[in-house]
């Protein structure tokens, strides 16, 4: 009869331990915060189901244990058009990604122009405020700056190299858009510039999740997109579009 009690003690022993690491929160050192800048306005329209199903796979890459080791990452979202001046709205504000809620058309959809550098101040501002000692921002646009009353190519840029500064990294997607002279014109590298199809947008955030990961734990130093990334995001089938339209 001891000898009973004895493994049943043990069994539920064994059941509360598992029960507990289940529950338990993943625990790590590697901490970054997400700021994606998304562009809202009216030409994202034919893509906008795959922009937010990016997002969305971006967090959720964000919050997996897969491709690599496990992060404390948190995200912001941040929508910007223009319509009789800036509209820039945060409709995720400092998620954790493992407790992400996708976002759909209920959330936001496409209106209005492309006031491009004064997002980039508005999301700029946003991290300065919360201060994290790793950052990723994630500018996706579909087109070039047209709109803006509040900054300039020179404001946009000051603010990009205060972040820069901070040692926080920096990419630009072009959704269906090859043309990177805003980008390159606030201080951008090229290797940190990507076009890429609308039928590649999650995959594409989706390896994006993984290399912030990978900068988070120190694994990375920077994040850029390399041949492989161009190769799957379809890059020189959009500039080839983007060509044959001019």
């Amino acid at each position: 009869m001891k000898h009973i009690q004895t493994a049943i003690a043990s069994v539920l022993a064994a059941a509360t331990a598992a029960t507990a690491t289940a529950e338990a929160p993943r625990t790590t050192d590697a901490s970054i915060h997400s700021y994606i800048l998304l562009d809202r306005t009216g030409s994202m329209s034919s893509m906008w189901a795959e922009a937010l199903s990016s997002v969305n796979a971006y967090a959720a890459g964000l919050a997996s244990l897969e491709g690599g080791p496990a992060v404390d990452a948190d995200v912001t979202l941040a929508v910007f058009d223009a319509q009789e001046g800036l509209q820039f709205d945060v409709i995720r504000d400092n998620v954790d990604a493992t407790k992400w809620r996708n976002v759909t058309d209920a959330d936001a959809s496409p209106r209005g122009m492309t006031p491009l550098y004064d997002a980039i101040g508005r999301i700029v501002s946003v991290a300065e405020t919360d201060r994290p000692n790793k950052a990723v921002l994630v500018i996706m646009t579909d087109g070039l700056e047209n709109a803006s009353r509040e900054l300039t190519r020179e404001g946009a840029k000051a603010a990009l190299d205060r972040a820069r500064e901070k040692g926080w990294e920096i990419v630009f997607l072009g959704a269906e858009f090859s043309n990177f002279d805003d980008a390159e014109g606030v201080g951008q590298t090229s290797s940190r510039n990507m076009a890429v199809s609308k039928e590649q947008l999650t995959e594409s955030m989706g390896r994006l999740a993984d290399k912030s990961k990978a900068y988070a734990n120190g694994q990375e130093a920077t994040i850029e997109w390399d041949a492989e990334d161009r190769a799957v995001a379809q890059e020189e089938q959009v500039k080839q579009r983007n060509n044959s339209q001019r």
